[in-house]
């Protein structure tokens, strides 16, 4: 599910002079999980219903709920119940544009706990993950190796997918965000999208031993994008690729999934200032259909406890793999490739 800012301004509607207005979120789940807004503080929530003594024997193995700036967990008791909240609250509104992310992340890891105790476990995990991730952008924002990234994922997005798909069908094929194998994920294809710069873009880096393994997927290619990186002059700043992306996008549901996603990979508001240089410029963008015979290293290659295989790929001889634009849209648009 995409949490809206629709539905947090409804429940902040609510008259109450104090307590929490809730709406149950995945009401087939076994947990019961509320978005929540307090009052009259007006601070939103994710909320988990547990028993409170699964909520003891978690607090017991995890010895301190973690928190972070702007965001905290508790463990709240529901008077003359036997039953216990964990809250996940917003504190730092400046942090709106993640707690929807972290929230919806949150609520698909709890999904799938075995029980109310694993359930806790599993919220505290993804908590943990955004905190983490959280820390380390602090006031320098995304790494130049991920802004480079995050562009040629955006020019993929909007010169290729959004021209030959519906705005909403291609926001949600955009995986990358999601830690998915490949960055975008379609019914016939998967695409895996690399960026460099500077004098020699020839080697590609593959991060692991599953972006370039086919299973799964009736198609994978491999989308390189060699870029000028300067400062000022000419080209797209991040700032822009984010903002055109968002306006070729039509559908107001993806237009909210479009920013989750741009959360979950660590772009926020509040870095903006940031990202208005470096400039981009696309000097030549290449794709390759990866096949049994393509040059790469997946996990059936490797042996028993390896793993976490980084490798470089040169792209000199690669000619019998490439595709054209043409070949790549009907890809994408779900048409055949010969």
């Amino acid at each position: 599910m995409t949490i809206t800012e629709r539905e947090w301004q409804h429940l902040a509607a609510d008259q109450h002079a104090d307590g929490v207005t809730v709406r149950r979120i995945h009401p087939d789940s076994a947990y019961d999980m509320f978005i929540a807004v307090g009052h009259p503080d007006k601070h939103r929530m994710i909320t988990l219903r547990i028993p409170s003594a699964a909520a003891d024997e978690a607090v017991r193995q995890l010895r301190v709920l973690p928190r972070t700036r702007g965001l905290e967990m508790q463990i709240h008791r529901l008077a003359a119940t036997p039953a216990s909240e964990l809250r996940v609250v917003l504190i730092d509104d400046s942090l709106r544009d993640v707690f929807n992310p972290l929230a919806d992340d949150i609520a698909t890891a709890v999904q799938s706990a075995a029980g109310p105790v694993e359930a806790v476990l599993a919220a505290v995990s993804r908590f943990e993950h955004w905190r983490r991730m959280l820390e380390k952008l602090t006031d320098t924002g995304l790494t130049p190796e991920a802004r480079r990234g995050l562009f040629g994922e955006l020019t993929i997005l909007r010169e290729r997918l959004l021209t030959a798909l519906p705005s909403a069908d291609a926001v949600a094929a955009w995986t990358g965000p999601a830690a998915a194998n490949q960055d975008f994920q379609l019914p016939l294809a998967a695409i895996e999208v690399k960026t460099s710069s500077g004098k020699e873009p020839q080697k590609i880096v593959i991060a692991n031993e599953r972006e370039l393994d086919c299973q799964g997927s009736p198609m994978l290619i491999l989308a390189h994008l060699s870029l000028d990186e300067r400062r000022g002059g000419g080209g797209e700043s991040l700032n822009t690729a984010v903002d055109c992306a968002r306006a070729e996008v039509s559908d107001a549901a993806a237009v909210a999934l479009m920013d989750d996603l741009l959360a979950r990979v660590g772009y926020l508001r509040q870095h903006r200032a940031l990202y208005d240089e470096p400039r981009y410029t696309v000097r030549k963008q290449r794709f390759w259909r990866v096949t049994e015979e393509f040059p790469r290293i997946t996990e059936s290659d490797l042996r028993a406890g390896v793993g976490d295989c980084r490798y470089h790929i040169s792209t000199a001889g690669l000619e019998r793999f490439l595709m054209t634009p043409e070949q790549v849209a009907a890809a994408i648009a779900g048409g055949t490739h010969r």
